[in-house]
């Protein structure tokens, strides 16, 4: 119990430390990674009984050779294809957004900065400190969102491209 009340008072911390643009970050990165989970939970569970009802549809097919066959075999492959891109752009605009907003935090950590400098008339370091963190956290935070957003992003767009080849190679063989 005391573990999660010092977490908690870290986390306000550092969210205190980096501003208003590091809650928006943050807000940003946890629906991001929501999105990315259910696209690998549909991968694992909902894509496999996609896969085995396209298969089972095209089987129970007599013709699977004659042009309409095929168009019919490239439209429930689109179907699927469909199904496991899912909401891959909202993600990838996501990614891309993170290093926008770290951007921001940027701009207004050294606005707070300059403000400082405006009232005291000084460059003390100590006076300045608040709007350093403002400037250099929202930056990193994200930053550390892409990163990974790009990492699962590419992730789910490989095994997109390579389970549609897979049903694609998996038609073809029943087709003959």
């Amino acid at each position: 119990m005391l573990f999660l009340i010092e977490f908690s008072h870290a986390i306000r911390d550092f969210i205190e430390a980096g501003g208003q643009v590091l809650l928006v970050i943050g807000i940003l990165i946890f629906t991001m990674w929501l999105m990315i989970l259910e696209r690998i939970f549909y991968f694992l569970r909902g894509h496999r009984a996609r896969v085995k009802e396209t298969m089972q549809r095209w089987q129970q097919r007599s013709d699977k050779s004659s042009w309409r066959a095929e168009q019919i075999r490239q439209a429930m492959i689109s179907r699927v294809a469909l199904g496991l891109g899912g909401n891959l752009p909202v993600i990838k605009a996501l990614v891309a957004l993170c290093p926008l907003l770290g951007l921001m935090g940027t701009v207004t950590g050294m606005i707070e900065v300059f403000d400082v400098m405006a009232v005291t008339g000084t460059g003390s370091a100590r006076s300045m400190a608040s709007g350093v963190s403002k400037a250099t956290i929202p930056t990193m935070a994200g930053m550390v969102g892409a990163l990974s957003g790009v990492f699962a992003a590419t992730w789910l767009q490989r095994t997109t491209r390579r389970e549609k080849m897979k049903l694609e190679d998996r038609i073809l063989l029943e087709r003959h």
